[in-house]
């Protein structure tokens, strides 16, 4: 086996380059997985900006499709060659956050205000790939903790097919879960990019009976149609507020989710929904956020306003890709570009920049 791998790693601000990297060693809780498909975030373009601190030679990305190359010696259950994916989040199931019910929170701490121009947040520990190891966008990745986060992807079902599985699909249907969509009931998706797609999505199988869907770009509210939205609005060509407030006859809808990350969609979110409603938060903010006093009613809505990070694990990517494989929801109409790892700037520049009608684009090591 090589000892060497291609690797698109952060080097500065605005510089993700491929270099040369040594192929990780697999310890005995370890897999090294082949890498045969993988795709760009837009937390990929946040580190890429500066604006989430990783450190210099990392490599970025954390969404793998693959084959297991070589297995630690206490994993079981799997075998070499077999195809598998892994979630984004790969907590190891062993601290306190994971072990109250967020494992994506698997040991989270704050990173000091002044970093990387920052106020102080929560870095999650539970996102390891791209953040505090080495990540997916190379040739090979090594998955920590293999036993409780490799997931086998059930014959039939391509590599683009289960792209959006690690993390994606699992963060828009999370949010669609925290919104506490019920039957019958009227949610409102602000943005359409891959993960308020995926929200959309979502909160149709949960049983929302309308749900509209709002993005300023009329090819991905197309998108949305077919995703489960009933009713679109382009932002640039109507008062979303005012048009929302009429369809819901002045109440309000039951469920918002924002799925951006700027103050406008957040406040909009907020000011469409009806009192006891609850504001489903899965956009990755760059700047402090302002509550209006008047959609907040004073604080004494009723309101809940819950925050996301997409749960992993291997149970998490089975049940994902077995909505896949019933055929409920396909995502593989995401992926409309693909590129060679060797490409993968000019994918950054595309992707970053919104170009050509790209969703999500396949990088092929």
């Amino acid at each position: 086996m090589a000892t060497m791998m291609k690797a698109a790693v952060f080097v500065e601000k605005n510089r993700i380059e491929v270099v040369d990297k040594t192929i990780p060693d697999v310890g005995p809780n370890d897999a090294l997985i082949r890498i045969t498909t993988t795709t760009i975030c837009g937390t990929d373009v946040h580190i890429l900006k500066g604006e989430y601190p990783v450190a210099q030679g990392l490599t970025i990305g954390h969404e793998p499709v693959g084959v297991i190359e070589k297995l630690g010696s206490a994993v079981q259950g799997y075998t070499e060659g077999q195809r598998v994916i892994a979630g984004a989040i790969c907590p190891n199931f062993n601290s306190y956050a994971a072990q109250d019910g967020a494992p994506s929170q698997d040991g989270s701490y704050l990173i000091p205000q002044g970093l990387c121009g920052c106020h102080g947040f929560k870095a999650t520990a539970g996102w390891r790939f791209g953040n505090l190891i080495d990540g997916t966008q190379a040739e090979y990745v090594l998955v920590p903790d293999a036993q409780a986060n490799l997931a086998p992807i059930p014959d039939g079902l391509t590599d683009e097919q289960v792209l959006m599985c690690p993390d994606i699909m699992s963060t828009g249907f999370k949010g669609a879960e925290n919104a506490n969509i019920r039957i019958g009931d009227t949610v409102v998706v602000f943005a359409q990019g891959p993960i308020g797609l995926c929200a959309t999505a979502g909160a149709r199988l949960l049983g929302a009976s309308t749900i509209i869907a709002v993005d300023g770009n009329d090819h991905r509210l197309g998108i949305a149609k077919k995703m489960g939205a009933d009713l679109t609005l382009n932002f640039k060509t109507c008062d979303v507020v005012d048009e929302i407030m009429k369809i819901t006859g002045g109440r309000g809808v039951d469920a918002s989710i924002e799925a951006l990350g700027t103050q406008a969609t957040f406040e909009s979110a907020l000011r469409v929904l009806k009192p006891g409603g609850t504001l489903s938060s899965l956009g990755v903010y760059s700047s402090d956020l302002t509550i209006p006093l008047g959609a907040f009613a004073a604080g004494l809505g009723d309101h809940r306003i819950v925050t996301a990070l997409c749960p992993g694990g291997k149970e998490r990517m089975r049940r994902l890709m077995n909505v896949v494989a019933s055929g409920r929801i396909d995502l593989g109409v995401m992926v409309t570009h693909q590129f060679k790892l060797d490409d993968i700037v000019a994918a950054y520049e595309l992707f970053a920049n919104q170009r050509d009608g790209v969703l999500k684009v396949a990088i092929k090591p």
